[in-house]
């Protein structure tokens, strides 16, 4: 007989979840709509000095909001 000294732990599931219904759809690109405009408002409220900073322009700023996972500059976030 054999015993099992010790337990595993199930991670979480890598797969993302399937949008089932149109109203889900419509949910999220609701939370996606809000959160560019949030980002826009914010990035907005900005000095010109506080955006330089942060490497990009006034003229970058609806771009910025509405590719968030893109740097303007070219280089990726998060390397």
């Amino acid at each position: 007989m054999s015993t099992i000294h010790g337990t595993t732990e199930l991670g979480p599931a890598t797969a993302r979840r399937q949008v089932y219904s149109p109203l889900e759809a419509y949910w999220n690109a609701f939370q996606e709509w809000r959160k560019r405009r949030r980002l826009l408002a914010n990035l907005c409220d900005f000095s010109d000095r506080e955006l330089m900073d942060i490497g990009i322009t006034r003229g970058e700023i609806d771009y910025v909001a509405s590719h968030r996972d893109c740097d303007p500059r070219g280089i990726l976030s998060g390397e």
